[in-house]
């Protein structure tokens, strides 16, 4: 499996680029709009927003944990680096990593129950788009 090593990376940055990309758009962007809408367009902008990303982010973060758990299997050759520096810092990113997935989890369930509110709508992300800033700077202090 470490042959394909190359390209499981290059999936797994895809995937975390695009969906840091979406959590930071709707949180640096998006909750910009606010000021600047009336409540019922904001309710139509995120809405529509909200109908777009549910149609892939999904795809997006399966292929992003299911490429981790490769990248994991071959640079810790199992459990085997959990000891050192490198697996520790990998340790808090993985635990980092089911946070923003019970988070995810959480918020598609309230999207389809009708209960992600304005203002769910707006911590879910942020916190979301901070656990993401902590995988990447651990991310890249793994290799440093």
């Amino acid at each position: 499996m470490a042959a394909w090593y190359p390209l499981i990376l290059l999936l797994h940055l895809s995937c975390a680029i695009v969906f840091v990309g979406a959590v930071a758009f709707e949180v640096l962007v998006l909750e910009s709009f606010h000021r600047h809408f009336d409540h019922a367009t904001m309710e139509r902008i995120e809405a529509a927003v909200m109908a777009r990303v549910r149609r892939f982010m999904p795809f997006v973060v399966a292929l992003l944990f299911l490429s981790g758990f490769a990248l994991f299997d071959i640079r810790c050759n199992g459990l085997a680096c959990i000891g050192s520096r490198f697996g520790w810092l990998l340790s808090i990113k993985v635990a980092l990593a089911f946070a923003v997935l019970a988070v995810f989890v959480t918020a598609i369930r309230a999207g389809m129950r009708g209960t992600m509110d304005p203002c769910r709508f707006r911590h879910t992300h942020r916190i979301v788009l901070g656990l993401m800033v902590g995988i990447v700077v651990l991310a890249k202090l793994m290799f440093y």
